[in-house]
């Protein structure tokens, strides 16, 4: 039987799926990521090159649509695919969760699109309510409209075309389960009578649906029919026209009335011998069942004929009914009322339909005129509205108001919209909202026990502009009395969340089961709050919860074996093996996954036997149980790789407790008959295992409820928040590993192939190219690319003080009372002179070596060997470095730091003997003041003294305020001169005596925040028009190799950040980077290749800018390229949890080479051969000019042809005796 589509013909839709495939050819560039231009920056006369800040991942701004923007919490997902670089690229977004994918393959091989199943109401930005087709090629959305609810699951079988559809809805007569082909499709049963949560093909080619289910059919009536009452009293009433007579004329005079209250203030009269009308407009929807009606016997008077008219549809309603002879009647236009009736007159509706209004139109009347004492209206699905108003109201013996909602906390009434009811919201304030900020009880009025599915509805944000505030709530509820049938004892309460960032309207199926029904000792409920920990503005709704009585066929229990091939369904279901498995589980099973291997079913969920709990797999014969009678807690999700399959839940070992370490995930070998583990699992439950590639390389991604991946051998345990990577070749955590990797938080829910183009995922992800933390190397190997250093950074965790991994492993740390810097790398420096070849990394971190040291806030590589290590125990762990020096074989460190070192106290700076590893023995005295904190260090070139810039007031008791001179040579503290105040935020030597200063700083006794010392005469001079900047200095550099102009960034009086250059004689700002952003750091860099015209720099260069930044028309960015016009993002980073990160400086090796440039550059191949090639060259033109000089000469001397006989001249050999010639030989003369 096909269904009608819902305002959508059959036609339209198959119309809409052809030319959604049409376009798709298999093989096809599909989706196209755009590469950004290069960045061309030119590294080669850098030497080694770093960045250093607060990041946990990292990528280059390579591809159009990479951003920093963290993972969704709110409940929405997106479908994704991976960039080249291996980071997630978001496709299109869903206002809710995405649980299934599968590519819908027609039997001609022709690729329809893919198949999107979820819990949304939108992809997109396209209405789609839980389903939806998605073109590969285009990106294109097409809904499939005709279900109402959310999807859970998708099975795409291109033997049959078909997509089988499984989840908790309602379409055309099924619920629950259905089929689509060019159309929505009822499958020989009428779907399920509770949700499918799984779908798959089993080994005999049938298709197996899993869930929370006895049996099929669908929803019914309850036994006690047209018991939920409408509440009239809550519409706007209006009638004409009234008599006007007093206490007659009130149309609301019949509301909560009975015949037997007939009379003034009780009874509507209409005007004399006229035709007239009483209406009911309410501020919700409902689907009415039975009309009750108290006809008037007021001044003998009273209605004869009457219709109801349903609004706004404008429909004249049908009803039965039963004369006062006791006969079935029907009527439409003339429905009768009898004369003098001492009780009402019930009306039940033919059909149901859906209204928000209707009229009563009178048409004959007794004596002079109609009117009514009293009107009743029914229904049969049972609400309970947050309004209260709309709830029944207590009226009568038949409407005792038992339905009501309790509310907590500063609610307002939101106007229905395109919704079906006005319903309540709040917005919410705070950083950590708590569940108690507000709350609303729903109390049902349940007049039969039995199994019911519960809905809880959500008006869509779109309509009330909430999109951007909404977030999750949790949903708990009480549906058992103590004493009643449901349970034994105390029936337990439920609990669950649910996402209101829908666009449109929607509902969740939040409890199926056994509902006891409301009594004077017990009354059902449903408490609607907001989860904990959410970040305001934070907006909930509330409108209303469903409650539907269920029944079915009976005979199941969670699993369904359905033959495609036959067109009726046998109902004696132990003929399959898979159903009768089914029946052998506990009672109320919840079957969640479902995967086949070989000839074997593996089915998963919450159930148990006296053989197994949770996992068995079946076959043609007896369900079979997994080793150790299966595993000690749910099972959430099953994915079958070869002969593996991955299981997720809530586990953390086998019933039997044999196999330990299968902590939230394990792994089934089918050939070896054995549970693995993945080291020893994670800390929380699993929900979902996806592949994808890392590398090039096969890995599995395991998503859950968790944050912390547990230790593995002599791995310790490590931060995962809410996904970890497992290397399946390896057999080990990818974070384990000395091998690059992307970095990605949040969640990934589905994954497919999808013929012909990439693979395609599903879920809520913040990725990047690099896995790298706080410190990352930038190469310019066959262009420029990130390599990690071997040093990794993780949070803190629970149970592990220090992480190791490769080398090293650092350890954010809260910044104490830091309030310069917060956590991560704040410095570095890189010093290869004296023999040293060193990489430096301060901050506020805690780090352990190799060797199992520990390290706090300052770590040293050894670029020769290697090796890292820290600094000797003496400074305080809650010191944060942020500045470095280096001159001869000392290092100098500054920051907020205090300590003891060598038995005298430290405080701003400290001195570190890279060849001796070890602290100086000499140590300057401390710095004084009331914070004292040293934010710049800058050696003096070819000189001994070291200049100390900060907040401080002296250096021991030497008077020295923000700037102090260190005299290596003689250990002692110098003042640069009298005139400098304020602090000190920057330095940098501009040539070997003019250092150039910036901060917030006072220059004889007037607010400059940039200065120039002079070093040979000891005085400070302000730059000119420095009094035009917006505010005080905080990173600064050369703008030419002169050293007379410069380009400085800080922050403006207003807490906006600026840029400016200052040519010699002028200042210019560049373009204003976005509101929030924070510049740390400025470097000029030489371009490989010009750009346009610039007032600002030679063609050549461009100003690279770190920090926190917002670039404008793009966003978040933690590196930006300006090119004399525009910034374009260069770098892109983020911290743990998905927030931005932050790039603090860039490090060089050989820093005095910012303006050389290396130009173009050939491979070393090619300027070998054309080396060669010069040389053969140069030799060839030598030996010509020799041969030609040659015979110039004899030209000149005249040529004398050579004897032909041979010349010998015995003459001379008498001179040397032969003896004496020989003994010369053994002298060992010298010169």
């Amino acid at each position: 039987m096909r269904s009608s589509l819902l305002g959508r013909s059959a036609g339209e839709l198959a119309a809409l799926l052809l030319a959604a495939s049409s376009c798709l050819v298999p093989g096809s560039a599909a989706i196209t990521f755009t590469p950004t231009p290069s960045a061309n920056l030119d590294l080669s006369q850098l030497g080694r090159v770093a960045l250093a800040g607060d990041f946990d991942s990292i990528s280059l701004f390579e591809f159009v649509g990479q951003n920093e923007n963290s993972f969704n919490t709110n409940g929405s997902q997106s479908l994704l695919q991976q960039y080249p670089n291996g980071a997630f690229a978001t496709l299109s977004t869903a206002d809710g969760y995405i649980h299934g994918l599968c590519p819908y393959v027609l039997q001609n091989g022709t690729l329809a699109g893919v198949v999107v199943g979820g819990n949304f109401t939108s992809l997109g930005g396209v209405e789609a309510q839980g389903i939806a087709l998605w073109n590969p090629d285009s990106g294109a959305i097409t809904p499939l409209p005709g279900l109402s609810g959310q999807v859970a699951s998708v099975y795409c079988d291109a033997n049959s075309s078909t997509v089988y559809v499984g989840g908790s809805f309602t379409g055309a007569n099924s619920s629950n389960a259905i089929a689509w082909t060019t159309e929505w499709t009822n499958l020989p049963f009428a779907g399920f009578n509770g949700p499918v949560t799984s779908i798959t093909k089993a080994p005999n080619g049938n298709i197996v649906f899993g869930g929370q289910f006895d049996g099929l059919g669908n929803a019914t009536s309850p036994k006690q029919r047209d018991m939920q009452v409408i509440p009239v009293t809550s519409a706007n009433i209006s009638a004409s026209p009234s008599s006007g007579q007093p206490g007659f004329t009130d149309p609301k005079n019949i509301i909560c009335k009975t015949g037997d209250q007939d009379g003034s203030g009780n009874t509507w009269l209409l005007a004399d011998n006229v035709p007239g009308f009483w209406q009911a407009a309410f501020q919700f929807g409902f689907v009415p069942t039975k009309l009750r009606l108290y006809n008037t016997k007021e001044q003998g008077r009273g209605t004869k004929t009457w219709r109801f008219t349903a609004l706004p549809i404008n429909g004249i309603m049908r009803f039965t009914y039963i004369d006062p002879q006791g006969q079935n009647k029907t009527c439409d236009a003339q429905c009768p009322l009898p004369q003098n009736n001492e009780t009402f007159q019930d009306f039940h509706f033919v059909n149901a339909v859906g209204m928000n209004e209707f009229r009563i139109d009178i048409s004959a009347w007794y004596g002079q005129g109609g009117g009514l004492a009293g009107i009743e209206l029914f229904e049969d699905d049972i609400y309970s509205y947050a309004i209260n108003n709309f709830n029944e109201p207590k009226c009568d013996g038949v409407s005792p108001g038992t339905a009501s909602a309790t509310v907590t906390g500063p609610w307002d009434v939101t106007p229905s919209g395109k919704s079906t009811s006005e319903y309540l919201s709040t917005t919410l304030l705070g950083s950590n909202i708590r569940s108690d900020s507000a709350s609303v009880v729903f109390t049902p009025n349940i007049r039969q026990s039995g199994n019911y599915s519960v809905q809880i509805y959500t008006p869509g944000c779109i309509q009330d502009n909430t999109c951007t505030n909404r977030g999750r709530v949790n949903i708990t509820g009480q549906m058992g009395s103590p004493t009643g049938t449901m349970t034994k004892g105390a029936a337990q309460p439920y609990s669950t969340q649910i996402s209101q960032t829908n666009n449109f309207d929607k509902y969740d199926q939040i409890y199926l089961g056994y509902i006891d029904m409301t009594s004077d000792t017990f009354k059902p409920t449903v408490t609607l709050t907001p989860s904990s920990g959410q970040v305001g503005p934070l907006t909930i709704v509330a409108q209303r919860v469903r409650f539907e009585l269920i029944t079915s066929s009976g005979g199941l229990n969670g699993l369904f074996e359905f033959n495609p091939n036959q067109a009726t369904i046998d109902t004696d279901f132990s003929k399959s093996a898979i159903d009768t498995a089914g029946t052998g589980l506990s009672g109320n099973a919840m079957v969640n996954a479902l995967a086949t291997n070989g000839q074997s079913l593996y089915v998963g969920g919450n159930f148990s036997t006296s053989d197994f709990d949770n996992i068995f797999s079946v076959g043609t014969g007896d369900p079979a149980s997994l080793p150790g009678g299966g595993l000690n807690a749910e099972v959430n999700f099953l994915y079958q790789n070869g002969s593996l399959v991955y299981v997720g839940g809530s586990f953390n070992n086998t019933r039997d407790g044999t196999v330990g370490g299968l902590n939230g995930v394990a792994v089934y070998d089918t050939s070896a008959k054995t549970w693995r583990a993945l080291g020893s699992g994670v800390n929380g439950s699993v929900t979902n295992i996806v592949p994808l590639q890392v590398n090039n390389e096969p890995t599995i991604a395991i998503s859950g409820f968790f944050d912390q991946v547990l230790r593995m051998g002599n791995a310790p345990s490590f931060a995962a928040d809410g996904i970890a990577l497992w290397d399946p070749a390896r057999e080990n955590w990818v974070n384990n590993l000395n091998i690059s990797s992307i970095a990605i938080e949040g969640a990934l829910s589905a994954m497919t192939e999808v013929p012909g183009f990439q693979p395609l995922y599903a879920g809520s992800v913040s990725s990047s190219a690099s896995a790298a933390h706080d410190a990352v190397e930038l190469t310019q190997n066959n262009g420029l690319s990130l390599q990690q250093l071997p040093i990794n950074v993780q949070d803190t965790q629970a149970d592990d003080s220090t992480i190791t991994k490769r080398d090293l492993t650092l350890v954010k740390r809260a910044a104490g009372n830091s309030t310069n810097t917060g956590s991560g790398a704040a410095t570095g420096l890189m010093y290869d002179q004296n023999g040293f070849n060193i990489t430096a990394i301060g901050g506020h971190f805690t780090a352990t070596a190799g060797n199992g040291s520990q390290i706090n806030n300052l770590l040293i590589i050894n670029g020769s060997t290697q090796s890292v290590t820290g600094i000797s125990s003496g400074i305080d762990q809650n010191s944060t470095f942020l500045a470095l020096g280096a001159a001869g074989s000392i290092l100098y460190a500054g920051g907020t730091i205090t300590g003891n070192v060598n038995g005298d106290n430290v405080t701003g700076l400290v001195l570190y003997d890279l060849g001796a590893e070890d602290f100086s023995t000499t140590q300057p005295p401390e710095l004084q003041g009331a914070s004292v904190s040293v934010n710049a260090i800058a050696p003096q070139p070819n000189s001994q003294d070291v200049y100390v810039g900060g907040s401080f007031t002296s250096g021991g008791s030497f008077n020295c305020p923000s700037l102090c001179i260190w005299d290596s040579a003689r250990a002692q503290w110098n003042n640069p001169g009298s005139g400098i105040g304020g602090e000190v935020q920057t330095m940098a030597w501009v040539d070997n005596n003019q250092l150039l200063i910036g901060g917030n700083l006072t220059v004889n006794g007037t607010s400059h925040p940039l200065t120039i010392y002079d070093a040979k005469n000891d005085d400070f001079t302000a730059v000119p028009e420095t009094d035009s900047l917006p505010g005080s200095v905080t990173a600064l550099c050369s703008a030419a190799s002169d050293g007379k102009s410069y380009w400085v960034a800080g922050t403006a009086k207003n807490g906006s950040s600026y840029i400016e250059k200052f040519d010699g004689s002028k200042w210019t700002p560049v373009p204003q980077l976005g509101e929030g952003s924070v510049v740390k750091g400025i470097q000029i860099f030489m371009l490989t290749q010009d750009h346009g015209d610039s007032a600002y720099f030679d063609n050549n260069q461009a100003l690279l800018v770190l920090g926190q930044l917002v670039v404008p028309n793009f966003g978040n960015a933690s590196a930006a390229l300006f090119d004399g016009s525009k910034f374009t993002p260069f770098l892109l980073s983020n911290v743990a949890g998905g927030g931005p990160g932050t790039i603090a400086q860039v490090i060089v090796q050989n820093p005095g080479n910012f303006f050389k440039s290396g130009g173009g550059h050939l491979a070393v191949g090619f300027v070998v051969l054309i080396g060669l090639a010069i040389s053969l060259v140069l030799i060839f033109l030598l030996v010509v000019a020799g041969i030609v000089a040659e015979r110039v000469r004899r030209r000149r001397e005249g040529y004398t042809r050579a004897p032909t006989q041979p010349f010998f001249d015995r003459g001379n050999m008498s001179r040397v005796p032969p003896a004496e010639l020989l003994q010369s030989l053994g002298r060992g003369d010298r010169l």
